[in-house]
């Protein structure tokens, strides 16, 4: 699948990973919806990335919000290309804290939003692809779905977090699998530490122990290098059903 030329949809756009991963796309020559539900951060990023972009505001939870969003850019852009998942949310909290048992709408609005919004998004943009002409390379359609080495290696407060990726990564195989007698890839990117807003709420001291637990480079990620690995999952066709760790060989600890 090649970038140029193509439509994609990257959720979680307006900010992070998926602002960034939308700027390499437009760069790389595609085009590109902004789904998210920051509107404000939304509308920025399609004024700074021009007529090759348009902002969709997008509960990725909610069936009706992502439907509208995959018809609309249909209508906008005559197709759809891929679909970069970069929607999600962080969460903390041990099974018994000091205020007692963990928060079970914590737990759910992580589940929500990373998992059930991911698979949301990535099923009706697969009903979209299905339906379009297959490209040069015999493809119709390429998924990225954003996971986090907390699938492996979740840490003490991330049982939340951890799951939620956790099924993001546990799902990535059997969609691939019933996907391709549609001829649509599916991919997934389990990042490691990463310059994002997430990382900046975590108070510099904890922040410099995160980079010095980085075998190499010793260094949070950056979010250009993630977007690197989506042009690359997008365009290497024969990359399909795997869930590739970006993370400097990192393993984290219990805590």
């Amino acid at each position: 699948m090649q970038v140029a030329e193509g439509v994609f949809v990257v959720s979680g756009a307006a900010s992070g990973l998926g602002a960034q991963t939308a700027r390499a796309i437009v760069g790389a020559g595609g085009r590109v919806v902004l789904a998210d539900s920051n509107a404000a951060g939304g509308h920025k990023m399609a004024a700074e990335l021009g007529d090759r972009s348009r902002f969709c505001e997008t509960d990725v939870t909610d069936a009706e919000s992502a439907a509208r969003c995959i018809s609309g850019t249909i209508e906008t852009f005559g197709t759809i290309n891929g679909l970069i998942n970069c929607a999600g949310i962080a969460t903390a909290g041990k099974i018994i804290g000091k205020q007692g048992p963990h928060d079970l709408d914590v737990f759910l609005r992580a589940v929500s939003v990373n998992l059930v919004g991911t698979f949301n998004m990535l099923r009706l943009a697969a009903a979209a692809m299905a339906q379009s002409a297959p490209t040069s390379t015999g493809e119709r359609g390429v998924i990225v779905n954003t996971a986090s080495i907390a699938a492996y290696d979740g840490m003490i407060g991330q049982a939340a977090y951890a799951a939620s990726k956790a099924g993001v990564a546990g799902m990535t195989l059997p969609i691939a699998r019933e996907l391709a007698a549609h001829s649509i890839r599916v991919v997934s990117i389990a990042p490691g530490i990463f310059e994002t807003n997430m990382l900046q709420g975590i108070s510099a001291g904890v922040r410099d122990g995160l980079y010095e637990s980085v075998p190499f480079p010793k260094r949070a990620g950056d979010p250009k290098e993630f977007a690197q690995l989506v042009l690359h999952a997008i365009e290497n066709t024969y990359l399909n059903g795997a869930v590739l760790r970006l993370d400097g060989a990192l393993r984290m600890g219990s805590s």
